[in-house]
């Protein structure tokens, strides 16, 4: 379904607003991986959060690259660098991104209503990561 999700994202089918293509290079196979994922804003930031736990392959493969990667969105590629949050500091970023993705509900086991301790208790299985611009390079 993540190709899928990639090539709908990739032609701007059905887009959503907040989804996006990111791309990261393979720890282990060195080609370049694609997949779709929810870009959360959250004072005056943009955020990407793994639904899925640490061990989720694209948190890997970011962690492996030095956090170097491409996003992306509406239409244009741009290299990024993702900068991993503390656990201390995701639980108001985890809540944003459920009330922006409700299809990753059920992978939290909340809803964007739950009261702060509960997203501070899950906050050290959900890594989040701020997008930052890659600097670019000067000759």
């Amino acid at each position: 379904m993540n190709r899928v999700d990639v090539l709908v994202y990739r032609f701007r089918l059905l887009s959503p607003r907040h989804g996006a293509v990111l791309k990261v290079v393979g720890r282990r196979s060195g080609s370049l991986a694609s997949l779709p994922v929810v870009v959360t804003e959250h004072r005056g930031a943009e955020f990407l959060v793994s639904m899925l736990g640490p061990d989720a392959n694209w948190v890997r493969n970011v962690q492996a690259a030095d956090g170097k990667a491409v996003l992306r969105r509406r239409g244009r590629e741009l290299p990024v660098v993702l900068e991993e949050v503390p656990p201390e500091r995701r639980a108001e970023i985890l809540r944003r991104y459920l009330a922006v993705a409700p299809g990753a509900r059920p992978h939290l086991g909340l809803k964007p209503t739950a009261p702060p301790e509960r997203f501070r208790r899950i906050a050290p299985r959900h890594p989040v990561f701020r997008i930052l611009e890659q600097p670019a390079r000067t000759a």
